[in-house]
């Protein structure tokens, strides 16, 4: 049994062995023919033969090829993902091999293969990306190789066992690029605008030496006459300590997918997000979730462990199949966010009736807080809308598509009517769409 497992079970042939072998029948087929070419044909035959064993032997006598695979510590959900496989040949020829990953059944990915051409005894890394789209817990498996020599008649399998859990979590790759372009004050590298400023906030930060583009009517002149003629301004920054709270529904509604994430995934990733940058202006951010009934109440803070405890809560959410409770949620919030906040709530309204049964629940909350009510453009009826109709039929569709995408306009006119303000959005732009209204609110010192 262990030779057959070391010798035999590994044992495969290649595309080069198998056409070779059919010329060779046909060289036979051809002998009866013509029978001066069988001695040809059999001496060809040995030599074939012969090749065979030595790449055989040469292959299955080796020590064959060293893999190891290098993954993150966590996925980022909704990014790409860089894997590497560092490779070490140590026959002492070049081999070529068709790597296949074992990746988690998560990916349903059949058609994975990385080919690699590694020289005797050298080492190699070969990288490739995958985007998650769920959650949780990815298990990886083996890894397998199928190498051949220079000859290229003989295959040997080769596996190398890699059990390896990796945890998907909210998308921290792109919470690290917002975070990078927040301290620097240039979030516009991402998507974000510059709001024009109404008025000046009253939160005074430092004196500083006066350069072009800064107010002419913040300048301090008794500084300036300390300073021998060097102009000095007053610089102000925007009130801190504001209360941000971002609330998830987990109904039935955020459970539709688009490019193969749910709804609740982006509202996570623009959440995770939206909380780090509140936090790096000073703020104060939480976090509610909600369906049917409560799920988790994080308070606002900016307490250093704050961010930790935001990205463990949205680890674990997932989306309910009822009807949310937005009576439930009111109620939440009168008895536990006492003080004004900005919510944030991300939710999604496919019909004007179903925003007018929960509308008075979001009318209370505005009351006493400056509500945003952030919903889902459904960008696949957009894109019928946009197509061209050949048919009765596909003017029938788009006519109702339309119809669809008119009442997406409705329910933002009847929220602003109320005065809530609303983010309507392509899934793929929630992020910096729910930043740049933050950024806007909070340069216009509504919050």
């Amino acid at each position: 049994m262990t030779f057959i497992k070391q010798f035999i079970k590994p044992l495969f042939f290649s595309r080069r062995f198998y056409w070779a072998l059919v010329a060779i029948i046909a060289l036979f087929i051809l002998s009866y023919s013509l029978p001066v070419i069988f001695a040809f044909v059999k001496l060809l035959l040995l030599i074939f033969a012969a090749i065979l064993l030595l790449d055989y032997i040469i292959l299955f006598s080796g020590a064959g090829l060293q893999m190891q695979r290098r993954v993150p510590d966590s996925f980022s959900n909704g990014d790409d993902n860089t894997i590497e496989i560092g490779l070490k040949n140590d026959y002492p020829f070049q081999v070529k091999a068709n790597l296949i990953d074992e990746l988690p059944e998560q990916f349903q990915k059949r058609d994975f293969l990385v080919h690699a051409v590694v020289a005797g005894g050298e080492q190699q890394h070969i990288q490739y990306k995958i985007r998650p789209v769920e959650r949780g817990e990815y298990h990886f498996h083996g890894i397998n190789a199928f190498v051949k020599s220079p000859l290229g008649l003989v295959v040997k399998r080769i596996r190398t066992e890699a059990e390896q859990m990796v945890k998907v979590l909210p998308s921290y790759l792109s919470l690290r690029q917002f975070e990078l372009l927040a301290h620097s004050n240039n979030l516009a590298e991402a998507g974000t605008k510059k709001i024009r400023k109404i008025g000046a906030s009253l939160e005074f930060e430092q004196i500083k030496e006066y350069v072009t583009g800064d107010d002419i009517r913040s300048i301090n002149w008794k500084a300036t006459a300390r300073k021998g003629g060097q102009l000095m301004v007053n610089n102000y920054t925007d009130e801190r300590s504001q209360q941000v709270y971002c609330i998830i529904d987990k109904g039935r509604v955020m459970k539709m997918p688009f490019e193969g994430m749910t709804l609740l995934d982006y509202a996570i990733n623009a959440t995770l997000i939206l909380s780090k940058v509140a936090l790096i202006k000073q703020d104060r951010a939480g976090l509610l979730t909600f369906a049917e009934g409560i799920g988790h109440f994080l308070p606002a803070s900016r307490k250093a462990s704050q961010m930790g405890s935001i990205l463990e809560t949205l680890y674990n959410q997932q989306t309910k199949f009822l009807e949310s409770s937005y009576e439930k949620l009111y109620a939440l919030i009168r008895t536990r966010i006492t003080q004004r906040s900005l919510i944030l709530l991300f939710t999604n309204f496919e019909s004007l009736s179903g925003l007018q049964r929960q509308l008075p629940y979001i009318r209370s909350i505005a009351r006493n807080h400056l509500v945003v009510v952030v919903f889902f453009e459904n960008t696949e009826l957009r894109q019928l809308t946009e197509s061209k109709s050949d048919s009765v039929e596909s003017l029938y569709i788009k006519t109702i598509a339309e119809k669809f995408v008119y009442e997406k306009k409705l329910i933002v006119k009847e929220l602003q009517q109320h005065g809530i303000f609303t983010i309507l959005t392509a899934p793929k732009n929630l992020t910096v769409d729910t930043v740049n209204k933050y950024l806007e609110l909070k340069a216009r010192q509504a919050i």
